[in-house]
């Protein structure tokens, strides 16, 4: 009886040491604080990198902030970015917009942000300027439905996820059990605003019209243009 103990106590040993022996901790990390939310009132839930600014989401609520990238050192100045501070379903301006305990969001190539606005069941758009608008999905009912935005629903737990190389948000619709796509307009896969964009076309059709102008004054001082 006692040897079977003392083999029990010599295999628990044993077993303890081996899942201790996976344990490989890396040096050369730092961890410090780059924000502090009891100081702000903020409780960040998720955070997302744009071009110039991060965006976290506060999910209890139900408001999305911007603070300016790189961190300063010298204090965090954080702007709201849409919500009102109440749960609700409401589209429009920055102060007005509500949603409703929003999961997860992710950011497009030109800085327009995708909320899964879970308990209100669909897919809400943030434009740059804090223009909140309802892409996909159905407030009303919750569902696996696929096609057109109006008539698609969500079940009331999914996370979205941007895919430039689809140019395409990817749902995890963990409800549902299900993967889901939907497909962007092309603007919104589109490095930059449509202001650069507008300035870069004029650019080429100017430089186009000075080589046809230089070409065109280039033949028509040969005498091919003067016959004698």
């Amino acid at each position: 009886m006692a040897s079977q103990f003392f083999l029990l106590v010599f295999f628990l040993f044993n077993l303890a040491s081996t899942h201790g022996d996976q344990i490989m901790l890396e040096d050369g990390y730092m961890v410090t604080t780059v924000m502090d939310g009891h100081k702000l009132n903020v409780n960040p839930r998720a955070v997302q990198l744009r071009s110039s600014d991060l965006i976290v989401l506060d999910s209890s609520k139900s408001l999305f902030y911007t603070l300016p990238f790189p961190i300063s050192q010298d204090g965090v100045m954080v702007k709201r970015l849409s919500g009102s501070g109440d749960k609700g379903y409401i589209d429009g301006e920055p102060g007005l917009a509500q949603f409703n305990k929003p999961k997860s969001f992710t950011v497009d190539l030109g800085g327009n942000v995708y909320v899964a606005d879970q308990l209100n069941h669909v897919v809400r758009k943030i434009s740059s300027s804090g223009m909140t608008t309802t892409i996909v999905g159905n407030y009303s009912q919750t569902g696996r439905q696929d096609g057109p935005g109006k008539t698609a629903t969500f079940s009331s737990d999914f996370e979205v996820l941007f895919v430039p190389q689809l140019c395409a948000l990817l749902i995890s619709d963990h409800g549902n059990q299900l993967l889901r796509q939907v497909d962007l307009k092309q603007e919104d896969c589109i490095t930059g605003s449509r202001s650069a964009l507008g300035a870069v076309k004029f650019w080429v059709l100017g430089l186009v019209l000075s080589c046809l102008f230089w070409l065109s004054h280039r033949v028509c001082n040969s005498p091919l243009c003067y016959p004698q």
